[in-house]
């Protein structure tokens, strides 16, 4: 690495950026990638040991002039992810970003663009379906969009559903109840969150009221799914941050518009629906 390279520290990104931040520089980036002047990679990825996965995503910036990936291992043990960003003139090495924290917010402003574009104004109920790492970043992310005034959690461990509800009401202030099945918590929600690692749809067709907004988040590989196929048949429009990613590795889309009629044509892409 030269001497101009800048390694920007976990505890650094989480005192640089918030999430209003992370929101309003997606809001740019989607919007540059719908007008063509940004170009995201197409995510690889590889899986390895007992359900482990190896990650590389990315993407170049025209007007910005700097190119980046993003690497990371998601082990049983944990996960370390790191971003290189690079010089697009030079391939100088500009700055390796300890990631982990970046991602979070990228994936909850994601979550924000998107219930912020797509949910309706009055949403004020959210269930969330996981609670693990990235579980209190998208209940933020969704009540900075909208006057979320109740939410439901449901995981798993009730001990852990328990321990979340907590975090919410201690740390964003929102009331927030663990529920005793994803039934009960889905049972009048505006949103919904889905954030899990399930291999088995959590979310049946039959639980989600019209007008519902749904998340999906957790299932980015092919051997998880969270919601049952048939739910995009009720939806008005289906949105997603990546078209390839979505073709290659989402199982529930994958199953769906592979006999849908028009096939992979009435699929969004979420820079179109930021750039209109």
């Amino acid at each position: 690495m030269g001497e101009a390279t800048l390694w920007i520290s976990e505890r650094e990104v989480a005192s640089a950026l918030d999430l209003g931040e992370a929101i309003a520089a997606l809001s740019r980036g989607f919007a540059e990638e719908g007008r063509g002047a940004a170009v995201p990679m197409e995510k690889t990825m590889l899986g390895f040991g007992d359900h482990a996965t190896l990650h590389a995503l990315g993407a170049a910036f025209e007007e910005e002039q700097l190119v980046g990936t993003k690497t990371w291992a998601h082990t049983p043990g944990g996960a370390d992810p790191v971003l290189l960003l690079f010089d697009a003139k030079n391939g100088s090495l500009v700055a390796v970003v300890e990631a982990f924290a970046l991602g979070q917010l990228r994936t909850a402003g994601t979550a924000a663009l998107a219930t912020d574009r797509l949910a309706r104004p009055d949403a004020t109920r959210l269930a969330i379906i996981g609670t693990g790492k990235q579980a209190l970043a998208q209940v933020a992310a969704v009540a900075s969009v909208r006057p979320i005034s109740e939410v439901r959690a449901f995981s798993r461990g009730p001990e852990g559903r328990e321990r979340f509800a907590e975090r919410v009401v201690a740390e964003l202030g929102v009331d927030c109840k663990a529920a005793s099945s994803a039934e009960e918590a889905v049972a009048g929600a505006d949103v919904v969150t889905l954030v899990t690692r399930a291999t088995q749809p959590v979310l049946r067709v039959d639980m989600v009221d019209d007008g519902v907004h749904v998340n999906a988040v957790g299932a980015i590989a092919l051997d998880r799914r969270e919601f049952e196929p048939d739910l995009l048949a009720r939806c008005s429009l289906v949105v997603t941050d990546s078209l390839s990613q979505a073709k290659n590795l989402s199982v529930e889309l994958r199953e769906y518009y592979g006999s849908a009629p028009g096939g992979w044509a009435s699929l969004a892409a979420l820079g179109d629906v930021v750039e209109a």
